[in-house]
């Protein structure tokens, strides 16, 4: 029976068969490159939207029914990576360090704002790795290596920090959730690396980051909280020998701390009148006032004593606490050391604890002295939150003045991979704090207003292993499968259809006298030659074909193609067929096929052939679903 391959061509017997469609679509290269169509989509989306999924508001809120809690994102050290970050590194790396880094930060906030959509957004600090080295009109960097950035810099620098989280800020919408009065996204609070330390502060560097990021030392109320943001690095000089001459320094942050506590009460007092739908402020009288009095006058304002809503505080620096203070389970670099059976939990875990330590341009926590200043200043402080160490940590200050047991602070975890933290995150907050018309809480439980959860980002430094280990795998596949080929153990799987072994069109001898002593090479029941007049047998040279199967073209064959005399006979004509043979003779497609053998690859020509072409294929696939993914985002 004769056979035929998917082009209509019959095939004679024996010959070999054209793999399937099936199976020409599993080969090594295609499975390679789905299996990494697979793994670059889990990377670069799947795994974030993973851990947005763990980090869901309903997942871990637990109020009353009917509540709508304020919803609340803190942002601690995103620190682009910049010259600062890796000085004297080579090329390429620390270009790719910033586009990676940026591209995870880009990732992991415009996710935040489409699965969780935060109404407020508060960051804690070092939104820039060496913003403090950038210099002004008036200030250079004490570094010198680095006076070469100037103010321009700087700004491209800004630029860069939009594009990041300013630009996807709005990637869900701008609308307030139900029950909320807006959103909110401040960035106010600066870190050492933005500012300096201490001394190390230039009144420039910090005059021009709070041009763009608004005042250090504000107070917002918000979701019946308030929230007093100060500036912990200036003040800090004030602690240091000679506090005089450095006066301008943290004399703005020390007068900020004299009026805080009559500050949050005008503000408590706005936010209540607002609750009953009456103007922020009451209207003033209108009095007269000599020049000499006019400066210290003070606006009047309602003399009935409110209660106070609960403090929170922000400060880039955490407060002071004892040497080895442990910082509870979640802490990544190291976690709680086991205590001994049968005893409690280690008072003092040096390894679990921030260092109390200090260094050129930073300190790890504030002194002592600074701390009860703030907590006395502020008052009725019931929640701390920090950054600047980079990883998580969860204590309890009962040394303080406190609005209840004692400050519970939380350093967060910085925002970016490249800060020495394996897996990133935020802490999103909760708030949920009914009061009446004098800021009494309705619900009788003061201390429960807020609920706190530690939100982690993917692991990159992991993902890139996992990239790695894959890439080990495709190049072990792909190189096994060329030794087996090169071995001969393996077949590979044809690239084209093959061909008959005899020819499609009908052929003749080159004369008479040998048509009769060799026998014709057409098969009898060949179908492409079984019903043509123009291969009747009144023609010198053809044989009659009796029509044996239905031809399976319609349309007839083309009579002489290719009809050419040869050099050899032009002189001398003699009897020869009209047809010429298509293909050559028999002698000559060996002869063709013996070339063809010899210019196919052998030995390491063949195992690098087997090599280079799935190889290739796999990285051309992959690299542009790659770069499809990182357009998506960017898109």
């Amino acid at each position: 029976m004769t056979e035929y391959d998917d082009y209509g061509i019959p095939q004679p017997a024996g010959a070999p068969r054209r793999p399937g469609r099936i199976a020409r679509m599993c080969s090594v290269a295609n499975v390679l490159a789905a299996l990494w169509w697979a793994a670059l989509y889990w990377g670069e989306r799947g795994v974030f939207d993973a851990h947005m999924h763990h980090c869901r508001w309903d997942r871990w809120e637990r109020w009353e029914g009917g509540a709508t809690p304020h919803r609340l994102a803190l942002v601690a050290d995103p620190q682009l990576v910049d010259p600062h970050t890796y000085p004297g590194r080579p090329w390429p790396l620390n270009p790719l360090a910033y586009q990676y880094t940026d591209r995870y930060l880009r990732r992991t906030f415009a996710r935040l704002q489409t699965a969780l959509y935060p109404d407020t957004v508060f960051f804690l600090g070092d939104l820039f790795d060496g913003g403090r080295e950038w210099a002004t009109r008036t200030t250079r960097s004490p570094d010198a290596q680095f006076r070469r950035y100037g103010n321009d810099f700087w700004l491209r620098e800004y630029r860069r920090f939009c594009d990041i989280f300013f630009a996807h800020w709005g990637d869900a919408g701008l609308h307030p959730r139900p029950g909320q009065p807006g959103r909110r996204i401040i960035s106010s609070l600066p870190g050492n690396h933005d500012l300096g330390f201490a001394r190390g502060v230039q009144v420039g560097v910090r005059n021009r980051f709070n041009a763009y990021f608004g005042d250090s030392n504000r107070i917002d109320v918000i979701a019946n909280h308030t929230f007093v943001s100060i500036d912990s690095l200036s003040l800090s000089a004030k602690g240091q020998d000679a506090p005089e001459q450095t006066e301008d320094l943290w004399r703005p942050t020390a007068d900020f701390l004299a009026h805080a506590s009559s500050h949050k009460q005008r503000l408590v007092q706005r936010q209540l009148r607002i609750h009953r739908g009456l103007r922020p402020y009451p209207a003033f009288a209108h009095d007269a006032f000599a020049l000499d009095h006019l400066a210290p006058s003070e606006l009047p304002h309602a003399q009935d004593r409110l209660a106070e809503f609960p403090t929170i505080l922000l400060s880039h620096i955490p407060l002071f606490r004892a040497p080895g203070t442990p910082c509870g389970p979640l802490r990544e670099h190291w976690p709680p050391t086991p205590p001994p059976p049968g005893q409690p939990p280690l008072q003092r875990d040096d390894r679990n604890a921030i260092s109390v330590s200090a260094g050129y341009q930073y300190q790890n926590v504030l002194t002592k002295e600074i701390t009860v200043d703030i907590a006395n200043k502020i008052g009725d402080i019931r929640y701390a939150f920090s950054g600047d160490d980079h990883d998580y940590c969860d204590v309890v200050h009962h040394g303080y003045a406190s609005g209840g047991g004692g400050i519970r602070e939380i350093t967060v975890k910085s925002t970016s991979w490249a800060m020495g933290v394996r897996h990133p995150g935020v802490v999103l907050v909760s708030l949920w704090n009914p009061v009446d018309t004098h800021g009494n809480p309705l619900r009788g439980n003061g201390n429960a207003t807020m609920q706190t959860h530690l939100c982690l980002f993917p692991d990159q430094i992991g993902t890139f292993i996992k990239y790695a280990l894959l890439f080990g795998l495709t190049l072990a596949l792909i190189l096994l499968r060329a030794a087996l080929i090169t071995a001969g153990l393996v077949t590979p799987l044809a690239a084209a259809p093959a061909r008959a072994a005899s020819p499609i069109l009908p052929y003749t001898t080159h004369d008479v006298h040998k048509s009769k002593q060799e026998p014709s090479l057409t098969h009898p029941t060949d179908p492409i030659h079984s019903s043509h007049s123009t291969c009747s047998s009144d023609r010198p040279g053809l044989s009659a074909r009796p029509p044996q199967t239905r031809a399976k073209y319609s349309l007839p064959l083309v009579q002489h193609p290719g009809y050419h005399e040869s050099r050899d006979d032009r002189g001398e004509k003699k009897a020869r067929s009209p047809m010429r043979v298509y293909g050559g003779s028999s002698r000559a497609r060996e002869k063709e096929k013996e070339k063809q053998k010899q210019k196919e690859p052998r030995g390491v020509g063949l195992f690098v052939y087997h090599v280079q072409w799935p190889l290739g294929k796999v990285v051309v696939l992959a690299g542009m679903w790659y770069a499809w993914l990182v357009w998506l985002d960017r898109a």
